[in-house]
């Protein structure tokens, strides 16, 4: 059983590009799409596999600690890169640490940049 849910930033993320050298370091301002899937085993009492409303409230918590931000200054970013890589990571080690319903199995989250552009991380529970 999966589920999935597709969430666009509103307002930018800034990183940095290059090697962070000051020549290289500019700031752009990028708008990601983050689809977020959800395996589990079975189903709730209610006959669902999470409640998307409490799913839909952390997408939300997320996009507001990351709105208007620079990547390169927020602690998970410290000594990386800002990639989609790590950022897909460290979206979904989040959001797998805040799911509490016990029958999800794994959490896979993709980052959009663009219409092609994307990095991928799953997460077995």
């Amino acid at each position: 059983m999966r589920s999935r849910s597709r969430r666009e930033t509103p307002t930018g993320i800034a990183t940095s590009a290059g090697d962070y050298s000051l020549e290289a370091y500019i700031l752009s301002t990028n708008h990601y799409q983050i689809e977020l899937q959800l395996q589990g085993g079975s189903l709730d009492q209610h006959g669902y596999l999470v409640d998307i409303v409490e799913i839909e409230a952390m997408l939300n918590a997320l996009v507001a600690r990351y709105r208007d931000q620079t990547l390169n200054e927020l602690s998970e970013f410290a000594g990386l890169n800002p990639s989609i890589e790590h950022f897909s990571r460290i979206l979904c080690q989040t959001l797998s640490a805040h799911i509490q319903a016990d029958n999800i199995r794994a959490v896979t989250v993709r980052l959009w940049e663009n219409e092609i552009a994307w990095a991928s991380y799953r997460q077995e529970r």
